[in-house]
């Protein structure tokens, strides 16, 4: 075991989970209707629990370890409720407890970003059986795919701390959520605007400061390609919130404070992928490749799809995610992460990233899909008219935030 390591990685964990509770909840919650705030915010505290438990239980084991016949695909069943894992266990360098902790707080974020397609209509209790279910059926394969050993890996798929694991996944998995459930009643003519950005700040703010341990806590060692990490981290997600703010200026007048928030998470997404492998000043063009496509993704793209993908996971999560692969292709270079992009030549490798990404897209569409049309056989998705009207916060948990 290597102590500093160990060190960077317990942080870095923190970190993560920091993203989720409070992060995540506080930047979704600020952006509903106050009559489903806490709604929301139980949402990603329910992510958070039964996330853990199903991820013990099986996806672990089914996301890191060998899959015999089907290791191309999916992992196995040896290490199903941690069976055989003690202080002992190693995973490299890092005690394998470490390890599937620090797993374990991506999983939960991915299963929470989800929601936020789906807030002010969805019920808690199918939100929660929808993702111990996505999770084990979608993510730990994927999950696999990339970082498990498996077919994407192999074939040379970049994906430094989560770009189709994490962002492309939950961003197509929520774009078929929205459709799967519908819009929310008096979308998009009535007034649905969000009652307290203050939160949202809030949010945004333990997002950027989580995602140095999403990003930097990926290169599973505290070294030089931990701290460029950061570097590209921090360049990418400012150079995005500029990006945006002009984008802002130029096409309404005005920059939203909502708008600036937004931007941060498309740069925090758009370089996730790609941290570890371009050189910083690639970082610039990463992260504003992610404001354009993201900007692109939660107006014209949502208008045209017609859906009410209501806190955008699929425009920031989703196409930042599917920006930030392809743009890792363009820019890696090989004396920062071992494999030369199409700058330096290698014009293959943004056709890699190009097919490991919609490979992810196709197959959590698809299964998404058949985990909602089965869940929807055996319980109710979408709480009754009367209970959106009144809001969730009462008709599903009996509190309100107050007047």
């Amino acid at each position: 075991m290597d102590s500093g390591n160990n060190a960077w990685i317990l942080t870095s964990t923190a970190l993560v989970l920091l993203m989720t509770l409070p992060g995540l909840a506080l930047f979704y919650g600020g952006m509903v209707r106050r009559k489903n705030v806490l709604s929301t915010l139980m949402q990603s505290l329910g992510a958070a629990a039964i996330v853990t438990v199903v991820w013990a239980l099986v996806a672990y084991s089914l996301a890191f370890t060998d899959g015999g016949g089907l290791n191309a695909f999916v992992g196995g069943l040896s290490s199903a409720g941690l069976a055989g894992i003690t202080p002992d266990s190693m995973s490299g360098d890092l005690p394998e407890n470490l390890f599937l902790m620090f797993q374990l707080t991506f999983a939960i974020i991915t299963v929470a970003i989800i929601a936020g397609a789906a807030v002010e209509r969805i019920r808690f209790s199918a939100f929660m059986v929808f993702g111990a279910a996505w999770l084990v059926l979608v993510y730990a394969p994927i999950c696999h795919w990339v970082w498990g050993g498996g077919f994407l890996g192999e074939a040379g798929v970049l994906d430094f701390a989560g770009g189709a694991v994490v962002h492309i996944n939950a961003g197509v998995a929520g774009l078929v959520l929205a459709k799967f459930l519908g819009p929310r009643k008096g979308y998009p003519g009535s007034n649905l605007a969000p009652d307290n950005l203050v939160l949202t700040v809030a949010g945004a703010g333990f997002l950027w400061v989580g995602w140095f341990g999403f990003n930097g806590g990926s290169a599973l060692a505290a070294d030089g390609a931990a701290a460029h990490a950061l570097v590209t981290t921090q360049v990418a997600t400012a150079t995005a919130v500029i990006v945006w703010i002009c984008l802002e200026w130029i096409l309404r007048g005005k920059a939203s404070v909502l708008g600036a928030a937004s931007g941060a998470v498309a740069g925090l997404v758009a370089i996730t992928p790609a941290a570890g492998f371009v050189p910083a000043w690639a970082a610039f063009l990463v992260g504003a490749g992610g404001s354009f496509g993201a900007y692109w993704g939660v107006t014209a793209l949502k208008k045209a799809l017609k859906i009410d993908d209501t806190l955008d996971a699929f425009g920031l999560h989703g196409v930042g995610g599917l920006v930030g692969a392809i743009l890792t292709g363009v820019f890696a270079s090989e004396a920062i992460g071992g494999t030369p992009g199409a700058i330096e030549g290698n014009l293959l490798q943004v056709w890699t990233q190009a097919w490991g990404a919609l490979a992810a897209a196709a197959y959590c569409g698809v299964v998404t899909f058949i985990i909602l049309f089965v869940q929807s056989k055996l319980m109710t998705l979408r709480v009754d008219e009367e209970s959106e009207v009144s809001g969730l916060d009462t008709s599903l948990h009996g509190e309100s935030v107050g007047s």
